[in-house]
């Protein structure tokens, strides 16, 4: 049997160096892969998550997400990096776009200099998750939890359970259990935790760590 040849493209989205962003694979014209195809391919990349784009009949392109272990509805920093190489490849101009995602139909706009922005869905907030629970499968107590703000689920195409720390000290000291939090993302149908602190390092909204190990995402 012939093997199929897949052209990846690799791009840092968020960054400003070189050496920084968050990764993320983009294949392009991939309306002849098949499901499994896609899936072994983003296997096979390794990063947190692999954009397919395709045609779609309802918006500019439709673009399908994986991880290494499963599809997701949305991501958006694989958003960001697909609407970039298609600009800086000449495939789009500067402008509003669209594209179809599990998510629903989200706009895109790019700005001359090939800044991209994405538009979300309005956040959905969900029940509130077991405070212990969620603080022993990070290896910190209780008090380590903010408690003005609860733990819980909430989506803007991917359901997180999103969980508030007290401080940048506590949150860059959790120890996670990621057994544990596979178990508790999935008897949750959650994508992973969006851990967060108001204290941050660059004068940012907030510092944040995203562990989604059901997914084959550690951090």
């Amino acid at each position: 049997m012939k093997k199929q040849r897949i052209r990846v493209y690799t791009l840092n989205a968020f960054a400003k160096t070189k050496r920084g962003g968050n990764p993320a694979g983009v294949v392009l014209d991939a309306d002849r892969l098949a499901e499994t195809s896609m899936q072994k391919t983003a296997a096979r990349v390794g990063l947190s998550e692999t954009a397919f784009v395709q045609k779609s009949a309802a918006a500019d392109f439709k673009i399908r997400f994986f991880t290494p272990a499963a599809e997701v509805d949305l991501c958006g920093h694989a958003t960001v990096a697909v609407f970039s190489l298609l600009f800086g490849l000449r495939r789009i101009q500067a402008g509003k776009h669209s594209q179809e995602t599990k998510a629903g139909i989200l706009g895109v706009e790019v700005q001359k200099d090939g800044t991209v922005f994405m538009d979300q869905n309005l956040p959905f907030f969900e029940k509130a998750i077991d405070r212990r629970e969620v603080a022993g499968s990070l290896g910190i107590g209780l008090d380590s939890l903010a408690l003005d703000m609860p733990v819980q689920i909430v989506s803007t195409g991917l359901r997180d359970i999103i969980v508030p720390v007290i401080s940048l000290r506590e949150l860059l000291i959790i120890r996670p259990d990621f057994d544990k939090i596979a178990d508790i993302s999935k008897k949750h149908g959650a994508v992973g935790y969006h851990a967060f602190s108001f204290e941050t390092k660059h004068k940012s909204t907030a510092h944040c760590r995203n562990l989604a190990p059901l997914y084959g995402i550690p951090e």
